[in-house]
């Protein structure tokens, strides 16, 4: 599909990484089946300085840890007692930040994403950060796991998405959930919400 994105690649300011991975490919090989899928919508969370991030207030615990650690490393959370979150840490060590992979469009490994999640439909196998995790077959024991090299990598498109990419609101927070840090392709139909307003539409970034 494309070539493994290297560490320098999430060792910016996280806006600008969220948006670059927009249109590149989260490959998951576990217990031999391989699976993929192109990323469609992300979250950015900020760092001590954003209230919604776990980070908040530099708050550094052994569930956050992850997040402190060099860019370009999985931050694997379980949320609400359910469900495993993959995250991609941005930004030099010691400066905790991360970006919330909320949707991909499947691509490969799809029989094997649906025996994983139980279902016979397309779209609801990786329309949203839980469903998409279980698809993958990501699990805590990809947490602090480097994504350039491993059992869990994230490939750069050959092109970039086709639409343009929306921005606006982040989902399922309470604090700062106006800051408008969700990004996705605004046209892809495997998103976790519908498409964002025209309004909020940002110019297309580049891998």
């Amino acid at each position: 599909m494309g070539s493994v994105l290297p560490s320098g690649f999430y060792d910016r300011p996280t806006e600008q990484v969220a948006r670059a991975l927009l249109g590149c490919v989260v490959v998951s090989c576990v217990r031999g089946r391989m699976t993929a899928g192109r990323i469609v919508e992300v979250e950015a969370y900020l760092g001590p300085d954003d209230p919604a991030a776990h980070c908040a207030g530099g708050r550094r615990t052994r569930r956050t840890e992850p997040m402190f650690g060099p860019a370009g490393t999985a931050y694997v959370f379980f949320s609400y007692g359910m469900h495993w979150c993959l995250n991609v840490v941005t930004r030099p060590p010691g400066e905790p930040a991360a970006v919330l992979i909320r949707a991909l469009e499947p691509l490969d490994g799809i029989d094997i994403m649906m025996r994983r999640r139980g279902v016979r439909q397309a779209r609801a196998l990786c329309s949203g950060p839980g469903k998409l995790s279980q698809a993958l077959g990501v699990t805590g024991t990809f947490n602090g796991h480097p994504l350039d090299r491993g059992r869990l990598v994230i490939e750069g498109p050959p092109q970039r998405p086709g639409g343009e990419i929306v921005a606006g609101p982040r989902i399922g927070i309470r604090k700062a959930a106006d800051w408008p840090l969700r990004f996705a392709v605004g046209e892809s139909p495997w998103l976790s919400r519908p498409a964002l307003p025209a309004a909020t539409r940002q110019p297309t970034a580049r891998c």
